[in-house]
């Protein structure tokens, strides 16, 4: 069993809903990374999206843009980024990690070369956004045969055949996109979402993690009554942003954030229980 498939089992047995953050490998500078990741467990997240520099990130919106051009400039690559998981490991051995971005720089390296040093850096899975299941055979293969787990994106225009498809090759957990559009942009219609993700919980046998436009405790409780995790990412980024010339208050600030999302969904959590 993998390590994320282990957290959500674990979870799932203490009627707990998943809190995962994504934030930007190397934003706003490559040392902030590692500190950020242990204030964000001690938070109460409960696995990490780490984020993949990347020069043309189309799933993204501005926010995650200039995060990603903001490492860039600092000159931070795949293998930064795998080297700041190894570092992470040295003192957290449970918390699940996984890698979100692009095809490209995995090319680059290759299958097999990443997945290795994936594994090896103490990496657990990658959402690879431009990797349709059609598409990627090659990389499961090598991902799988490490122990990897694959997760892959649904959206709001899923077909239930999509839904299916996914199903059949994604591990871990598969992540809702709650809003059509890029990263960061549209408001969250709760009943929708409860009413899709109903529809992909009949379709496959993987947590559902929802995310795109949760940006307060509220809109965190409420996808928590529905969804196995709460995926937030643009409301940290920004707060990154703003913080980008005090770097040493970050991570006492997306912490503090953190720790009231957690708070909001506990809450519906013990209510539910």
């Amino acid at each position: 069993m993998s390590r994320i498939a282990a957290r959500f089992e674990q979870l799932s047995d203490r009627g707990r809903t998943a809190l995962i953050p994504f934030v930007t490998a190397g934003d706003p500078s490559p040392a902030v990374t590692v500190p950020l990741m242990h204030a964000m467990v001690a938070a109460g997240v409960d696995l990490i999206e780490l984020g993949v520099p990347f020069s043309d990130p189309i799933a993204d919106g501005p926010v995650i843009q200039r995060a990603t051009e903001r490492a860039l400039a600092q000159g931070v690559s795949l293998d930064d980024v795998l080297d700041m998981v190894r570092r992470f490991r040295e003192q957290d051995t449970e918390t699940p990690v996984i890698l979100m971005g692009y095809l490209n720089p995995i090319e680059v390296m290759g299958y097999e070369t990443f997945a290795v040093a994936a594994k090896s850096a103490g990496l657990d899975g990658a959402l690879i956004v431009d990797v349709p299941p059609e598409e990627g055979h090659a990389l499961v293969e090598m991902l799988k045969a490490q122990g990897l787990d694959l997760v892959y994106l649904l959206a709001p225009t899923s077909t239930e055949s999509r839904i299916a498809r996914i199903g059949e090759v994604a591990s871990g957990f598969v992540y809702y996109v709650s809003v059509k559009g890029v990263t960061g942009a549209g408001n969250l219609d709760t009943a929708a979402v409860a009413e899709k993700v109903g529809l992909i919980k009949s379709l496959i046998r993987l947590p559902v993690g929802v995310g795109f436009g949760i940006n307060n405790p509220e809109t965190a409780a409420s996808v928590a009554r529905v969804a196995d995790a709460v995926i937030v990412g643009s409301a940290i980024v920004s707060r990154i942003e703003a913080l980008a010339a005090t770097p040493e208050r970050i991570p006492e600030a997306v912490a503090e954030f953190l720790a009231g999302l957690r708070h909001a969904i506990d809450e519906v959590d013990a209510h539910v229980a």
